[in-house]
């Protein structure tokens, strides 16, 4: 469970001895992920998307950037070839549910992957880096981390960070909301980030021992 404020994710990892039909027989391992929010995890009840018999496209979108995201942190050689699947059910949201549903989705990944070196399955460990993902953006003129639901609606600029723990870029998605950005302050909110996910990426390695 990874709480960050007011949005609580539960995150889940799954072993399985099989790879996608488009890797098979390659050697090469894989992470994916699926993620959901639950009906009342907002202030009003959401439908369940299995009523309607399709997911929406940001949950597709938001469970193809968590799945990407945490690749960039594997050694899918080392991994071998089995897929592990990481599961992002969002309890309470509160802003920033895809970047804590990264964040605590690693943890998943480095339990599960400590299992297989513990069973013996994995020689040498496939994870390359801790992955964790920030929100920033500018809020009232000022440069903000961690932005809520009520600062991210109203956030001039808003954007989610995903790095690695030894400071690799994975991923930024920014954008102007009603207003524009500098480079400068995109290069502040992406140092404001960097600072964000070195505390994240500290916290990630107690949780996982």
């Amino acid at each position: 469970m990874i709480r960050v404020g007011d949005t609580h994710v539960l995150c889940t990892a799954t072993i399985e001895d099989r790879v996608p039909p488009f890797i098979k027989g390659s050697g090469l391992g894989w992470v994916t992920a699926e993620y959901g929010m639950l009906p009342r995890s907002t202030t009003s009840r959401m439908r369940r998307e299995s009523t309607t018999g399709k997911q929406g496209g940001r949950t597709v979108e938001i469970q193809r950037l968590i799945g990407r995201s945490l690749r960039a942190g594997v050694d899918r050689v080392a991994l071998g070839e089995r897929q592990i699947t990481i599961d992002c059910d969002v309890i309470q949201a509160d802003g920033g549910t895809r970047c804590a549903s990264i964040t605590g989705g690693w943890v998943a990944l480095k339990l599960a992957v400590n299992k297989l070196m513990k069973a013996g399955d994995v020689i040498s460990d496939p994870l390359i880096s801790p992955v964790a993902a920030v929100s920033c953006g500018i809020y009232a003129g000022q440069a903000v981390l961690d932005l809520d639901y009520p600062e991210d609606s109203e956030a001039g600029v808003d954007g989610n960070f995903i790095l690695r723990g030894d400071g690799q870029l994975i991923e930024i998605q920014m954008s102007a909301e009603g207003s524009t950005f500098s480079r400068d302050q995109m290069n502040q909110l992406l140092d404001l980030a960097d600072s964000g996910v070195q505390e994240l990426v500290a916290l990630q390695l107690q949780a996982a021992g």
